[in-house]
């Protein structure tokens, strides 16, 4: 078998068992062992210490034997994770295709500040997802609304997910929810640039400013309009007669705060209504949205609907370590404790390299010595958005477990 596949079909064992995925240190230990390699050359390859990458192995070998029942090591992974991926997708059809990128930004076709007229836009026939016609068609696409983002790191497990949602299982609503700076906009962007050769339209729209449903159903209809003629009723219409992709972007925006997690604001329900149209209805487009909360209809439709998933999007793994990398931060046995200390966020950590840069002269040991617990007020403006959302109850128990974690520490 080829080594993505293995890497897939395992990465979706540990999803399973442990409910998460592979990180990316994991990934390319297996993959280079796959191929022979020692850990001596894996680790000069990463620019790892070989220590380092034994341990990481040894855990990895480890938790694989438990989830797989069988005892599994560095002479014999090649061997039983080749038996059990063959078994499982050959012999019970549960097959997971393999996507391969496709993509090269500068074929993008975005209609950015001068958007194409109707007449220089070539008159598209609906036709179905998989078509050749529509394959060899670029793909009109609208990011005037996207961030731009100085970096991106490793979310392979996370993208694909993603993939298999949309280009397997067809799943109509998505919701990537996570902490603000978490990277949910990146990896949507990501995921745009490896999938878009799927789509008929994509277009990223920001909820920054709290439009009303009805102005973002009269911008989603213009951008369709633009090649469809007679233009057609309804979004559900386009979703139906061409494949989409659309992202809404903060979509926390149109949540009330100080209230639990998801509650529209007052004027907003509409939202909730066709957030539940669009998971619901028949059709071969796909709505994505990013926000730090969950909408509240999420977890009805998700238990009764399959065509609903949510991904809640966590701090990085060991691929936090490219950031120390390129901060220049030396101390690298302690680089995995910061890690942890900041629970892999990436835009946390970011602020923190920077610190130790500048006041700890690029020392990891140093700093967790000298702070000796979380270092946060860099971070306060950021954390206080978040505190501000939460309701009363939920700001009454922050406080409680905050008295409780400084009487048993109190140095916190």
């Amino acid at each position: 078998m080829d080594i993505e596949e293995v890497l897939q079909w395992t990465d979706e064992q540990v999803f399973i068992k442990k409910e998460k995925h592979l990180d990316s240190l994991q990934r390319r230990i297996l993959q280079e062992v796959w191929q022979g390699e020692k850990y001596s050359e894996i680790a000069k390859k990463g620019n790892r210490s070989e220590d380092r990458i034994k341990q990481v192995a040894g855990k990895l070998w480890k938790m694989l034997s438990e989830i797989l029942e069988e005892d599994i090591k560095q002479s014999n992974v090649r061997s039983i994770l080749e038996s059990k991926a063959v078994s499982s997708i050959y012999n019970y059809g549960n097959c997971s295709q393999i996507v391969n990128s496709k993509i090269n930004r500068s074929n993008i076709n975005i209609c950015g500040e001068k958007r194409q007229d109707a007449e220089e836009v070539k008159q598209r026939s609906p036709s179905p997802p998989d078509s050749p016609q529509n394959k060899d068609r670029s793909p009109i696409i609208d990011l005037t609304d996207a961030p731009e983002l100085p970096y991106f790191y490793d979310r392979t497990s996370e993208l694909s997910t993603l993939k298999q949602w949309i280009l397997q299982a067809h799943t109509r609503l998505i919701t990537i929810y996570g902490l603000s700076g978490i990277g949910k906009s990146a990896i949507a962007l990501k995921l745009i640039e490896q999938i878009q050769t799927e789509f008929d339209y994509i277009i990223w729209l920001s909820l920054t400013h709290t439009p009303a449903l009805s102005t973002v159903k009269t911008e989603l209809k213009q951008f369709f309009g633009r090649s469809q003629q007679p233009p057609l009723p309804t979004i559900l219409d386009y979703f139906r007669s061409s494949r989409c992709l659309v992202i809404l972007d903060d979509v926390q925006n149109i949540f009330s705060g100080s209230q639990l997690a998801g509650q529209y604001l007052a004027g907003y329900e509409d939202y909730g209504k066709f957030f539940k149209q669009i998971a619901t209805s028949s059709h071969q487009s796909c709505l994505i949205l990013l926000s730090w909360e969950k909408p509240k209809e999420i977890a009805n439709l998700e238990a009764e609907n399959l065509s609903t998933r949510s991904l809640h999007l966590k701090g990085l793994g060991e691929e936090a370590a490219e950031i120390f990398q390129q901060k220049g931060l030396v101390d690298e046995e302690k680089w995995s404790d910061l890690i942890t200390l900041y629970q892999g966020h990436p835009s946390w950590l970011n602020i923190i390299a920077a610190t130790i840069l500048e006041l700890f002269d690029g020392s990891v040991s140093r700093f967790l010595s000298d702070v000796n617990d979380l270092f946060l007020s860099d971070l306060e403006p950021i954390l206080e958005s978040h505190l501000e959302r939460l309701s009363d109850a939920e700001k009454k128990a922050l406080y409680w477990l905050a008295s409780q974690n400084e009487r048993e520490h109190p140095a916190f």
